[in-house]
């Protein structure tokens, strides 16, 4: 084995990445459709890990946004993490995280996350488990009575993707989300044009849903208010006279929890997803904090992959945004590295951080304080990548 290096993935590479991905996850989907969209990695978001010439790892790096305390935070989303079988166990997928890591700093992206296929190698360099996607089963005859008549529906298309995430960003904003993703305008415009997908649009919400398996699944329903939720869920389940279920992506605390007769189905489906700060400072500047909620709090963090993380830093939490600023760190300071830090941006109680030996020290006032502004509703994500 000659000398590992981290490289930039190139056209002329990606053959080479496919052949590994089968060899990783198995056979299934299209080459060429899958070549097509790695393309638009290319110029900075797909790395590899060569050995000679020889591409043995890589992965990719969506540019997401994600909604944190009802603000728009960047986060690069990593995917299609392989290792080629014979280099697994060598330290490849280290080197070539640590790359990604470094990476998402470089592009500006202050958080990272993933759906794990494996925790190890994550939780070593410093990402936690921070929220799920919640996947729920309704009766669709339930969701057609809800009414809702009186309220304006249209079929919605691709031109109608700047109102999709004006909407979205509206009541993500209202409602104080965390963890929801906001995908680039191209996306979204593939999504509404897609065949197989029904797109509906009211003044204040949308819908997308479409057919799966003999029942109908929603991707999105977004709702500013009940009238709109009551019309976009019973649009979804007119078609109760073919599908007896509605599967749906949506929170656990999502109206439909309340306006539906019955309750979702017991095989809700929960894939786990995880976070990581890469930029501390930017992470905590950009988020939202709930109103009205004032603290003040010292913080030592050790994180040996990336550095200018490491520090003693003064939190400050006022008016709804917060600050992290460097500081002289007193003896009372909580001590955390990136994986506590992580699990305590996305609302980890820090009873649980202590009991799981995550952080340590502070002075045993602040727990509250960091409860509080850290709290909110449950993070979650409806999207897979």
């Amino acid at each position: 084995m000659t000398e590992l290096r981290v490289v930039d993935v190139v056209e002329e590479q990606l053959d080479a990445v496919w052949e590994v991905r089968i060899r990783s996850f198995g056979p299934g989907g299209d080459r060429d459709e899958w070549k097509k969209n790695a393309l638009t990695f290319m110029h900075g978001r797909f790395l590899g890990v060569v050995d000679g010439d020889q591409l043995v790892a890589a992965a990719r790096i969506w540019p997401f946004e994600q909604w944190w305390g009802g603000r728009r935070v960047p986060m690069g989303g990593v995917a299609g993490v392989v290792v080629a079988p014979e280099y697994r166990g060598r330290g490849v997928g280290s080197l070539m995280m640590r790359a990604v890591l470094q990476r998402c700093v470089d592009r500006g992206y202050p958080l990272t996350a993933l759906y794990p296929a494996t925790t190890v190698l994550y939780r070593h360099l410093g990402y936690e488990f921070a929220g799920n996607r919640y996947k729920f089963s309704f009766q669709a005859a339930d969701l057609r009575t809800l009414g809702g008549k009186g309220t304006a529906v249209r079929k919605a298309g691709r031109a109608d993707a700047d109102l999709f995430l004006q909407l979205a960003g509206k009541n993500h904003a209202a409602r104080r989300s965390s963890g929801p993703l906001i995908w680039p305008r191209t996306e979204i415009e593939s999504w509404l044009e897609d065949e197989n997908n029904f797109a509906y649009v009211a003044d204040d919400g949308f819908v997308v849903y479409n057919w799966s398996d003999g029942d109908l699944a929603v991707d999105e329903l977004m709702a500013g208010s009940e009238e709109t939720a009551r019309a976009l869920w019973a649009t979804v389940g007119s078609g109760a006279s073919i599908a007896k279920s509605v599967k749906a992506y949506c929170p656990p605390f999502d109206p439909i929890h309340l306006l539906a007769e019955h309750e979702a189905d017991g095989d809700t489906r929960i894939n786990r997803w995880m976070l990581r700060l890469t930029d501390a400072p930017a992470a905590i500047a950009t988020r939202g904090f709930p109103e009205g909620v004032v603290l003040e709090a010292d913080l030592r963090i050790d994180d040996p992959d990336l550095p200018a993380n490491t520090g003693d830093w003064h939190l400050s939490v006022a008016d709804g945004s917060g600050s992290l600023t460097p500081t002289d760190s007193p003896n009372d300071a909580l001590r955390c590295g990136p994986r506590g830090l992580a699990a305590l941006y996305a609302g980890t109680p820090l009873a649980a951080l202590r009991g799981a030996g995550l952080v340590a020290g502070g002075a045993p006032t602040t727990d509250a304080g960091l409860d509080a502004v850290f709290s909110g509703p449950t993070p979650y994500m409806l999207d897979y990548f």
